[in-house]
């Protein structure tokens, strides 16, 4: 939806092709049913943005969502629910980055004043080496020197939200990318650059569903979003791309001369394995793409959502002491869905517990979550509502890992969260690659026509 909204606004005539009938991909609203028969609208995972995702930010707005109303904005704070943690005082909420950071830091609870200096110290070293390391290092190589209390409580669990990749085996120089632009960076249209954005809305109506009706309203003479409408078959003929599939049991079968292909990366690389009348070179650049877009490693997101009448955390997010060896302690957040969400009575009462990195099976991971909740919260009545397991939810971001290139052929391009780019796989990464992917063709069509 991002290159789709950025091709219209540079004058393209945009058809966009959503297999499904509710846009977000692996960022959009299920319906579940609560323990009174009632219709929930909860999320496929429990997202959160920062204040330095620009782009993102910026999108948003431009179709209409407010991000000061839509989102609740909560200073760079990563609080246990005993009280200790990061956290930024009040004091300075407001405060340019990297001194809103400085404050949390200094102000952390149960932290030795030994823990907090060797953090200033390996952030202003960051900082010196321009958030440059040697690209085979990990981030727990990167902080070794670190104290426990640091990495357990801010680097770990920062780390495998951000990357969803262990400390152990997460690149550095991905993780120093994400650290310079939250804690150096520049937030957005009043957002600090490490604030936490914790969405009030579903994720489908956050940006999807405002593009698809924004483009509706801007630009419906010449955009398309066809929902329920499944592209199997790609193929050439001559400078043109052809799309074939089936739309509400209907087969189509249209041209385009530039097609942005922003599908997950291995349903991507099997489509561009069976694309039919492909000239021998750009098959060839294809079939390339292809087994690097296979060869992709990924990690599973688990998002466990239980309810208790009543049930209320002291504040919308707390991070979680998480031991992926201990029975009990798989997740590493918890997020009150009723205080995003304070209109919404069916939100009351409903935690949505995110295991990052997960492994295991859906019915253990739900039962150890619900442990997890009863030895870290005091929480002893919670009743599962819905566990979200999305087995290929993001790239294993790991030192020098080869992410398939934006450009698959002439005139056809590649946009996702794993596409080649700076970023790990997060929303800001997936609309950075939307809309370098409809710059890049729109460029190619103008070069075409002159």
């Amino acid at each position: 939806m991002a290159a789709a909204v950025a091709a219209a606004e540079m004058g393209a005539t945009v058809t966009v092709f959503e297999a499904t009938h509710r846009l977000g991909g692996r960022a959009r609203s299920i319906d579940s049913t609560g323990s009174d028969g009632v219709t929930l609208t909860l999320d496929n995972g429990q997202h959160i943005l920062i204040g330095a995702y620009s782009e993102t930010l910026k999108l948003m707005q431009r179709v209409g969502i407010d991000p000061e109303e839509s989102l609740l904005r909560l200073p760079l704070a990563m609080p246990y629910p005993d009280g200790s943690g990061l956290q930024t005082p009040s004091w300075a909420a407001n405060w340019p980055a990297p001194l809103n950071a400085v404050a949390a830091i200094a102000s952390a609870r149960g932290w030795h004043w030994s823990d907090k200096l060797a953090l200033m110290r390996a952030s202003l070293g960051w900082q010196r080496a321009k958030f440059q390391c040697p690209p085979h290092l990990t981030v727990a190589e990167l902080c070794a020197q670190l104290p426990t209390r640091v990495m357990s409580e801010l680097i770990e669990p920062l780390c495998v939200s951000a990357l969803n990749t262990p400390v152990a085996v997460s690149s550095a120089q991905v993780f120093l990318r994400v650290m310079q632009d939250a804690l150096f960076g520049q937030g957005f249209a009043g957002f600090g650059a490490s604030d936490l954005l914790l969405p009030r809305i579903d994720l489908t109506q956050l940006f999807p569903e405002a593009a698809a009706q924004w483009l509706e309203r801007h630009h419906g003479e010449r955009v398309q979003v066809r929902r329920g409408a499944r592209v199997q078959q790609i193929g050439n003929a001559g400078l043109r791309w052809l799309l074939g599939g089936q739309a509400n049991g209907r087969s189509f079968d249209d041209a385009f001369d530039q097609v942005i292909w922003a599908t997950a990366a291995r349903p991507a690389a099997r489509a561009m394995l069976a694309a039919k009348d492909i000239a021998a070179p750009s098959m060839a650049a294809l079939e390339r793409w292809a087994a690097t877009a296979e060869a992709l490693p990924f990690t599973a997101i688990t998002t466990v959502y239980a309810w208790s009448p009543g049930a209320r955390l002291s504040a919308p997010m707390f991070a979680l002491r998480a031991s992926p060896s201990a029975d009990q302690s798989p997740a590493q957040f918890v997020f009150d869905r009723g205080q995003l969400t304070p209109d919404d009575p069916g939100a009351q009462g409903v935690l949505a517990f995110v295991v990052s990195a997960s492994e295991g099976d859906r019915a253990d991971l739900q039962q150890r979550v619900l442990r997890q909740a009863t030895s870290q919260l005091g929480l002893n009545a919670l009743r599962p509502l819905q566990t979200v397991v999305e087995k290929r939810a993001t790239i294993a971001c790991t030192p020098g890992l080869l992410r398939p290139d934006m450009v698959m052929a002439p005139g056809l391009w590649a946009a996702g969260d794993y596409v080649k780019g700076p970023y790990p796989a997060t929303l800001e990464g997936a609309v950075r690659s939307g809309l370098a992917a409809a710059k890049a063709a729109q460029q190619a069509h103008d070069n075409r026509q002159s």
